[in-house]
């Protein structure tokens, strides 16, 4: 069934999405390129590429995750996802997916808060 292939990768994907930023809420990256670098600790160098720098936009029109490493990712819309959800026979197993999948759009829009938030502070605090 292809939709197991696809929610496997789908939803542990995104599920990680909230774990992999963890430290770019008390490391502030440089906000814009007009404010210009601003310190950080540990230094952005000391990152692993795979952080999380950017989320940009929202569930419904779907986000798109910049990593430090430059790659991104664009994960389906929520419609999306939970239409793939509603793909299983079993009326628990559409159930199960789709509160991981709703859990993981709120994860994704949680850490897209806290990286605003990171970047608003002043360098040095966090």
């Amino acid at each position: 069934m292809p939709l197991l292939v696809r929610r496997a990768t789908l939803v542990p994907a995104l599920l990680a999405v909230p774990l992999l930023a963890v430290p770019l809420v008390s490391v502030p990256l440089a906000a814009n390129a007009g404010d210009g670098p601003r310190p950080a600790s540990p230094r952005a160098d000391d990152l692993p590429g795979e952080t999380i720098v950017a989320v940009e936009g929202d569930a419904a029109f779907g986000f798109t995750v910049r990593r430090l490493d430059g790659s991104t990712e664009h994960p389906p819309t929520l419609s999306e996802s939970v239409a793939e959800c509603h793909e299983y026979d079993d009326p628990t197993q559409v159930a199960v997916c789709v509160a991981e999948v709703e859990t993981s759009f709120a994860g994704l829009a949680d850490v897209q808060r806290s990286l605003r938030w990171a970047f608003a502070q002043p360098p040095g605090r966090g």
